[in-house]
Protein backbone atom coordinates (compact mmCIF):
# COMPACT_ATOMS: atom_id res chain seq x y z
CA UNK A 1 0.00 0.00 0.00
CA UNK A 2 1.14 3.52 -0.81
CA UNK A 3 -0.07 6.65 0.92
CA UNK A 4 0.49 10.36 0.27
CA UNK A 5 0.76 12.91 3.06
CA UNK A 6 -0.79 15.87 1.27
CA UNK A 7 0.22 18.45 3.87
CA UNK A 8 3.40 18.26 5.95
CA UNK A 9 6.00 20.81 7.05
CA UNK A 10 9.01 18.50 7.44
CA UNK A 11 11.41 21.32 6.59
CA UNK A 12 10.76 23.29 9.83
CA UNK A 13 13.24 23.43 12.70
CA UNK A 14 11.38 20.82 14.76
CA UNK A 15 12.93 18.21 12.45
CA UNK A 16 16.47 19.59 12.30
CA UNK A 17 17.90 16.83 14.50
CA UNK A 18 16.41 13.79 12.75
CA UNK A 19 14.91 14.83 9.42
CA UNK A 20 16.41 11.98 7.37
CA UNK A 21 15.22 9.43 9.89
CA UNK A 22 11.71 10.94 9.85
CA UNK A 23 11.54 10.65 6.07
CA UNK A 24 12.73 7.05 6.21
CA UNK A 25 10.17 6.16 8.88
CA UNK A 26 7.43 7.59 6.67
CA UNK A 27 8.55 5.57 3.66
CA UNK A 28 8.78 2.45 5.84
CA UNK A 29 5.12 3.03 6.80
CA UNK A 30 4.09 3.26 3.15
CA UNK A 31 3.97 7.06 3.00
CA UNK A 32 5.98 7.38 -0.19
CA UNK A 33 4.98 10.92 -1.15
CA UNK A 34 5.02 13.96 1.11
CA UNK A 35 3.65 17.26 -0.18
CA UNK A 36 5.26 20.35 1.33
CA UNK A 37 3.25 23.59 1.48
CA UNK A 38 5.42 26.67 1.91
CA UNK A 39 4.89 29.20 4.72
CA UNK A 40 6.65 32.37 3.54
CA UNK A 41 9.95 33.62 2.15
CA UNK A 42 11.83 32.61 5.29
CA UNK A 43 10.91 28.92 4.90
CA UNK A 44 11.80 28.64 1.23
CA UNK A 45 15.46 27.61 1.49
CA UNK A 46 14.81 24.84 4.01
CA UNK A 47 11.98 23.48 1.89
CA UNK A 48 14.11 23.45 -1.25
CA UNK A 49 16.94 21.71 0.61
CA UNK A 50 14.58 18.95 1.69
CA UNK A 51 13.22 18.49 -1.83
CA UNK A 52 16.78 18.29 -3.19
CA UNK A 53 17.67 15.63 -0.63
CA UNK A 54 14.54 13.51 -1.28
CA UNK A 55 13.34 14.29 -4.82
CA UNK A 56 11.43 10.99 -5.10
CA UNK A 57 9.48 11.57 -1.90
CA UNK A 58 9.14 15.29 -1.20
CA UNK A 59 7.24 17.70 -3.46
CA UNK A 60 7.06 21.47 -2.88
CA UNK A 61 4.28 24.03 -3.13
CA UNK A 62 4.75 27.78 -3.24
CA UNK A 63 2.56 30.18 -1.33
CA UNK A 64 2.16 32.68 1.48
CA UNK A 65 0.49 31.39 4.66
CA UNK A 66 -2.24 33.72 5.96
CA UNK A 67 -0.62 34.10 9.39
CA UNK A 68 2.49 35.43 7.62
CA UNK A 69 0.44 38.17 5.90
CA UNK A 70 1.12 41.68 7.21
CA UNK A 71 1.48 45.19 5.82
CA UNK A 72 4.46 43.94 3.77
CA UNK A 73 2.56 41.16 1.99
CA UNK A 74 3.08 42.62 -1.51
CA UNK A 75 6.79 41.74 -1.35
CA UNK A 76 5.93 38.19 -0.39
CA UNK A 77 3.43 37.87 -3.24
CA UNK A 78 6.07 39.10 -5.69
CA UNK A 79 8.31 36.29 -4.44
CA UNK A 80 5.49 33.75 -4.77
CA UNK A 81 4.90 34.63 -8.42
CA UNK A 82 8.62 34.81 -9.18
CA UNK A 83 9.07 31.28 -7.80
CA UNK A 84 6.06 29.88 -9.67
CA UNK A 85 7.30 31.45 -12.87
CA UNK A 86 10.84 30.08 -12.73
CA UNK A 87 10.49 26.72 -10.97
CA UNK A 88 8.53 23.89 -12.56
CA UNK A 89 9.05 21.67 -9.50
CA UNK A 90 6.10 23.24 -7.68
CA UNK A 91 3.07 20.97 -7.66
CA UNK A 92 0.67 23.46 -6.08
CA UNK A 93 0.05 26.90 -4.63
CA UNK A 94 0.02 26.72 -0.87
CA UNK A 95 -0.33 27.13 1.94
CA UNK A 96 -2.81 29.92 1.28
CA UNK A 97 -6.12 31.02 2.78
CA UNK A 98 -7.44 33.05 5.69
CA UNK A 99 -6.99 32.79 9.46
CA UNK A 100 -8.95 34.93 11.90
CA UNK A 101 -8.19 32.81 14.97
CA UNK A 102 -5.46 34.95 16.52
CA UNK A 103 -6.68 38.40 15.47
CA UNK A 104 -8.26 40.24 12.56
CA UNK A 105 -5.65 42.99 12.20
CA UNK A 106 -4.76 42.01 8.65
CA UNK A 107 -8.15 40.70 7.55
CA UNK A 108 -8.21 42.86 4.41
CA UNK A 109 -4.61 42.02 3.55
CA UNK A 110 -5.29 38.32 4.05
CA UNK A 111 -8.32 38.56 1.79
CA UNK A 112 -6.33 40.29 -0.93
CA UNK A 113 -3.36 37.91 -0.62
CA UNK A 114 -5.64 34.88 -0.82
CA UNK A 115 -7.52 36.18 -3.85
CA UNK A 116 -4.30 37.03 -5.68
CA UNK A 117 -2.85 33.60 -4.99
CA UNK A 118 -6.01 31.89 -6.23
CA UNK A 119 -5.55 33.88 -9.41
CA UNK A 120 -1.91 32.79 -9.63
CA UNK A 121 -3.01 29.18 -9.25
CA UNK A 122 -5.31 29.57 -12.23
CA UNK A 123 -2.62 31.36 -14.22
CA UNK A 124 -0.10 28.56 -13.66
CA UNK A 125 -2.73 25.80 -13.70
CA UNK A 126 -1.81 24.47 -10.27
CA UNK A 127 -4.03 23.16 -7.46
CA UNK A 128 -4.19 25.02 -4.15
CA UNK A 129 -3.82 23.96 -0.53
CA UNK A 130 -6.21 26.09 1.52
CA UNK A 131 -5.88 27.01 5.18
CA UNK A 132 -8.99 28.28 6.94
CA UNK A 133 -9.30 28.86 10.67
CA UNK A 134 -12.22 30.72 12.23
CA UNK A 135 -12.88 32.00 8.72
CA UNK A 136 -14.70 29.32 6.74
CA UNK A 137 -17.44 31.60 5.36
CA UNK A 138 -14.91 34.17 4.15
CA UNK A 139 -12.62 31.54 2.65
CA UNK A 140 -15.42 29.74 0.83
CA UNK A 141 -16.83 33.01 -0.50
CA UNK A 142 -13.48 33.93 -2.03
CA UNK A 143 -13.11 30.48 -3.61
CA UNK A 144 -16.62 30.73 -5.04
CA UNK A 145 -15.90 34.18 -6.47
CA UNK A 146 -12.71 32.98 -8.19
CA UNK A 147 -14.06 29.58 -9.21
CA UNK A 148 -13.41 28.47 -12.79
CA UNK A 149 -12.57 25.13 -14.39
CA UNK A 150 -8.90 25.93 -13.75
CA UNK A 151 -9.29 26.29 -9.98
CA UNK A 152 -9.07 23.13 -7.89
CA UNK A 153 -7.48 21.95 -4.69
CA UNK A 154 -7.89 20.91 -1.08
CA UNK A 155 -9.44 22.49 1.98
CA UNK A 156 -6.62 21.41 4.30
CA UNK A 157 -7.40 20.30 7.86
CA UNK A 158 -11.13 19.93 7.33
CA UNK A 159 -12.98 19.93 10.67
CA UNK A 160 -16.38 21.20 9.57
CA UNK A 161 -19.95 20.00 9.44
CA UNK A 162 -21.66 17.87 6.80
CA UNK A 163 -23.22 21.07 5.48
CA UNK A 164 -19.82 22.71 5.11
CA UNK A 165 -18.48 19.56 3.47
CA UNK A 166 -21.27 19.72 0.91
CA UNK A 167 -20.45 23.37 0.16
CA UNK A 168 -16.81 22.40 -0.41
CA UNK A 169 -17.77 19.49 -2.66
CA UNK A 170 -20.04 21.81 -4.65
CA UNK A 171 -16.92 23.81 -5.61
CA UNK A 172 -15.18 20.62 -6.78
CA UNK A 173 -12.57 20.88 -4.02
CA UNK A 174 -11.43 17.97 -1.85
CA UNK A 175 -11.03 17.85 1.93
CA UNK A 176 -7.82 17.04 3.81
CA UNK A 177 -8.37 14.74 6.79
CA UNK A 178 -5.73 14.68 9.50
CA UNK A 179 -5.11 13.68 13.09
CA UNK A 180 -8.15 15.47 14.50
CA UNK A 181 -10.34 12.65 13.13
CA UNK A 182 -8.71 10.37 15.75
CA UNK A 183 -9.49 12.71 18.68
CA UNK A 184 -12.11 11.18 20.94
CA UNK A 185 -14.40 14.22 21.32
CA UNK A 186 -13.78 16.03 18.03
CA UNK A 187 -16.94 14.69 16.36
CA UNK A 188 -15.10 14.77 13.05
CA UNK A 189 -15.24 10.99 12.75
CA UNK A 190 -19.06 11.14 12.59
CA UNK A 191 -18.96 13.74 9.82
CA UNK A 192 -16.28 11.93 7.82
CA UNK A 193 -18.25 8.69 8.04
CA UNK A 194 -20.95 10.31 5.88
CA UNK A 195 -18.64 11.67 3.16
CA UNK A 196 -17.66 9.97 -0.12
CA UNK A 197 -14.16 8.52 0.20
CA UNK A 198 -13.15 9.91 -3.19
CA UNK A 199 -13.68 13.44 -1.84
CA UNK A 200 -11.04 13.01 0.87
CA UNK A 201 -7.26 13.04 1.01
CA UNK A 202 -4.95 12.24 3.93
CA UNK A 203 -2.61 14.64 5.70
CA UNK A 204 -0.64 15.10 8.92
CA UNK A 205 0.15 18.84 9.08
CA UNK A 206 3.34 17.69 10.81
CA UNK A 207 4.71 18.73 13.25
CA UNK A 208 1.21 19.72 14.44
CA UNK A 209 -2.12 17.93 15.13
CA UNK A 210 -0.61 14.57 16.03
CA UNK A 211 -3.08 11.67 15.86
CA UNK A 212 -3.87 9.24 18.64
CA UNK A 213 -1.91 7.28 19.95
CA UNK A 214 0.84 9.92 19.80
CA UNK A 215 -1.30 12.97 20.57
CA UNK A 216 0.72 15.58 22.46
CA UNK A 217 4.00 14.59 20.81
CA UNK A 218 5.58 15.93 17.62
CA UNK A 219 3.68 14.80 14.55
CA UNK A 220 5.44 13.25 11.54
CA UNK A 221 4.44 11.83 8.20
CA UNK A 222 4.85 8.21 9.36
CA UNK A 223 1.82 8.78 11.61
CA UNK A 224 -0.41 9.19 8.56
CA UNK A 225 -1.18 5.49 8.91
CA UNK A 226 -3.24 6.21 12.05
CA UNK A 227 -5.38 8.70 10.14
CA UNK A 228 -5.86 6.17 7.35
CA UNK A 229 -6.81 3.42 9.80
CA UNK A 230 -9.38 5.65 11.50
CA UNK A 231 -10.83 6.65 8.14
CA UNK A 232 -11.10 2.98 7.14
CA UNK A 233 -12.89 2.20 10.41
CA UNK A 234 -15.47 5.00 10.28
CA UNK A 235 -16.19 4.40 6.59
CA UNK A 236 -16.33 0.62 7.06
CA UNK A 237 -13.78 0.11 4.29
CA UNK A 238 -10.52 -1.76 4.07
CA UNK A 239 -7.23 0.04 4.63
CA UNK A 240 -6.26 -1.02 1.10
CA UNK A 241 -9.29 0.74 -0.35
CA UNK A 242 -8.51 3.90 1.61
CA UNK A 243 -4.93 3.81 0.33
CA UNK A 244 -5.93 3.22 -3.28
CA UNK A 245 -8.77 5.76 -3.42
CA UNK A 246 -6.97 8.60 -1.65
CA UNK A 247 -3.78 8.00 -3.65
CA UNK A 248 -5.73 8.12 -6.92
CA UNK A 249 -7.36 11.38 -5.86
CA UNK A 250 -3.98 12.91 -5.00
CA UNK A 251 -2.46 11.80 -8.27
CA UNK A 252 -5.32 13.29 -10.29
CA UNK A 253 -5.18 16.55 -8.35
CA UNK A 254 -1.46 17.21 -7.91
CA UNK A 255 0.39 15.06 -10.44
CA UNK A 256 -1.87 15.01 -13.50
CA UNK A 257 -0.79 17.91 -15.70
CA UNK A 258 -3.39 17.27 -18.44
Amino acid sequence: MNFTDTHTHLYVEEFDDDRNQVIQQAVNNGVTKMLLPNIDGASLEAMHNLVSAFPENCFPMMGLHPTSVNEDFEKELTLVESELKKNSLYIGVGEIGTDLYWDETYREEQTEAFRRQLQLAKKYRLPVSIHTRNSFALTLKLVQEELTDDLKGVFHCFTGTESEAKMIMDTGFKMGIGGIVTFKNSGLDKVVAQLPLDQLVLETDAPYLTPVPYRGKRNQSAYLIYVAEKLATVQNKSLEEVAETTTNTVNQLFFNRN
